[in-house]
């Protein structure tokens, strides 16, 4: 999960799942590619199905290893921001696709993740300032696995407030693991770590088997 992410190198083995063996965007074809390990990433205009990716090494949060930087912190504390869940998917993730050039968020992924939403599998964290939405991500959840989509933020800080606030609720949920894909000096920043393919199938089988969305 980053404000801009890029599918991993096409020229790195095993990266991009073959067209033919790709998920689909129906919700139970998206959760299939999630609890097989791959995430989606689409193209502006590209034809033909969403392409799903797989990373290794692959980034990942352990909410009971993660940390929350003291700096960001000091930052919530004086911000006053409020963290809330599933107040505003919709913006949240119009927010992260943005219009940037390269955009792997498309109308259609939008549509994906909005018929995920409507039946209990993709949530938004969000970070307000009064009326004012901050910032926010979106991702998710089967069981104890959550998949960490995009993030983005409108004011300053919104983003970790959001990534603060997501870190929590996890923990409180007994999450188990928060993918997050490719790693990033942000994202370390929060403990995350990159594992290799294999480990990363063992965390993701073992927390699908762990609570409930």
């Amino acid at each position: 999960m980053a404000h801009e992410p890029h599918p991993p190198p096409g020229g790195e083995p095993g990266t991009s799942i073959p067209a033919d063996e790709r998920a689909g965007l129906a919700p139970h074809q998206m959760l299939t590619g999630y609890v097989n390990g791959a995430f989606p990433m689409d193209e502006e205009g590209a034809p033909g199905p969403v392409g799903w990716y797989t990373a290794d090494p692959r980034a990942v949060i352990l909410p009971p290893e993660a940390r929350v930087p003291a700096t960001v912190r000091r930052m919530l504390r004086r911000r006053g921001y409020e963290v809330r869940v599933d107040t505003a998917f919709a913006e949240v993730v119009h927010a992260c696709a943005g219009d940037r050039d390269g955009m792997w968020l498309t109308p259609r992924l939008e549509d994906a993740y909005s018929r995920l939403h409507a039946g209990g599998w993709a949530h938004s964290v969000e970070a307000w300032h009064g009326d004012v939405l901050a910032g926010g991500l979106f991702g998710v959840w089967i069981g104890g696995f959550m998949s960490a989509e995009s993030m983005f933020h409108a004011l300053p800080d919104g983003g970790n407030a959001a990534l603060a606030g997501l870190i929590g609720i996890a923990r409180g949920m007994g999450t188990q693991v928060i993918d997050v894909q490719v790693e990033s000096p942000h994202v370390m920043r929060f403990g995350a770590r990159g594992v290799p393919h294999g480990e990363f199938m063992r965390l993701l089988r073992d927390a699908l088997g762990a609570g409930d969305p």
